[in-house]
């Protein structure tokens, strides 16, 4: 296990942080630090048909060592970090053999990764936990993939007794700002199928996540001395917090779970002549998620109405662009995809944890670009913020995985195209 210790800090260290205002692919230079290390990593292993474009997306291939015909599969993870919260100097924390305690992070500024709060952290004691150091994220997501994708492929190709078909690996870059399949070649990857290593908890499989839009609404406003408002200042950044009010209460994160949608205020910005809204749409439902784009809509008709004589022009403009959507329409034609992944985590003692994503991944728009891509754990917990960790079991947990399903895969009569 030490080996996939070692493996992972060696990814985490290097700072592959995404940056949603840059327009090029990857978003960041820095990926590229990364994105040669993975290159030189899989050519190292003894992997084939090692190639990376010239905007760092990343292939491979383990060629099948079975006579019969076994569909081509692939494993996918990505190797940016969220912009959400720092991933420059990155220092990881070892915690061995784990007492079910608080883990002081940081004694300096008193940061405690603790079980009264992060109530999972109880399903690993005794087990090896990494952590940061309270001052940046882990990187788990998705290093802790890009690890298990590798670790897998080099424990296939030093075990040759066991029996899969033909493997292809995929990793891609920005996919933590909505890009990372935007570019990603799926009639070069030339796989019927594949699975991201994106997930958290051990045993998470998931082929359900949100259908997902983005709104950017502008709101404008007249500045008036204040002394001599009356009746002429129009205040921008008060009709933007109309319009807030106007959203249903309680369909938030904070106040949602499961197959439940929200609305996400996430960005604010204004002043008395303008302010800019920015938030997310989220639902499972695609008519459900119809119909919140359909009330954004009707709130920025009911505020234009309103002040159409005093302002005289649109004092509200709403831009919503789709993003992503439910892959369960793409993959339940095809469930036994998820079959073979259940079936791969029951044989090795891990109990599978069917739930929706409530969240997207590069699978999701994978599966709408024709590659049908169920989600599968990493490992990792707190994702995008000081206390992530991993426990490097999970880890070796979804190498066993990964390979139980290459060998199932070409177990006859198991697989199907």
């Amino acid at each position: 296990m030490q080996h996939i210790i070692d493996r992972f800090i060696s990814y985490v260290i290097i700072d592959t942080e995404s940056d949603a205002n840059s327009e090029t692919t990857p978003s960041t230079k820095k990926q590229w630090d990364l994105a040669h290390k993975l290159v030189a990593d899989l050519k190292n292993i003894g992997m084939q048909d090692v190639s990376i474009d010239d905007k760092s997306y990343i292939m491979a291939t383990l060629p099948s060592n079975v006579q019969h015909e076994v569909p081509t599969i692939g494993f996918i993870s990505h190797f940016d970090t969220s912009p959400d919260f720092c991933g420059a100097n990155i220092k990881p924390q070892i915690v061995p053999n784990y007492d079910g305690k608080d883990i002081l992070l940081n004694a300096d500024k008193n940061i405690v990764l603790s079980p009264s709060y992060f109530k999972d952290l109880l399903l690993y004691k005794g087990q090896t936990l990494i952590t940061t150091d309270g001052t940046t994220l882990l990187g788990a997501d998705d290093k802790a993939g890009l690890t298990e994708i590798v670790t897998a492929m080099e424990f296939l190709i030093n075990n040759p007794e066991i029996k899969h078909g033909k493997i292809r690996v995929g990793f891609t870059p920005d996919e933590e700002i909505g890009r990372g399949a935007h570019h990603f070649d799926v009639d070069k990857f030339g796989a019927d199928w594949a699975y991201t290593m994106d997930g958290s908890q051990v045993g998470e499989l998931e082929y359900e996540n949100f259908n997902a839009a983005g709104a950017k609404i502008i709101f404008k406003g007249k500045s008036v001395h204040p002394g001599y408002a009356k009746g002429k200042m129009i205040n921008s950044m008060l009709i933007a917090n109309d319009f807030i009010n106007e959203l249903p209460q309680g369909e938030t994160p904070q106040e949602t779970k499961g197959y439940e949608g929200f609305f996400h205020v996430h960005h604010l910005t204004g002043s008395i002549e303008e302010t800019v809204l920015e938030l997310i749409i989220r639902d499972h439902n695609k008519k459900k998620f119809e119909k919140r784009k359909e009330l954004i809509e009707k709130i920025t008709k009911k505020i234009n109405k309103k002040f159409a004589k005093q302002f005289g022009e649109d004092i509200v403009t709403a831009e919503i662009k789709d993003q992503y959507y439910n892959m369960k329409e793409k993959v339940l034609p095809v469930k036994h995809i998820v079959d073979i992944a259940e079936q791969a985590m029951k044989e090795i003692g891990i109990k599978p944890l069917i739930k929706p994503i409530r969240g997207g991944t590069d699978g999701s728009q994978l599966s709408y670009k024709g590659l049908p891509c169920p989600n599968i754990f990493a490992g990792g917990h707190n994702f995008h913020g000081k206390y992530e960790y991993v426990p490097a079991e999970s880890m070796q947990k979804a190498v066993e995985v990964i390979v139980k399903i290459a060998e199932l895969t070409a177990t006859e009569g198991t697989a199907r195209k």
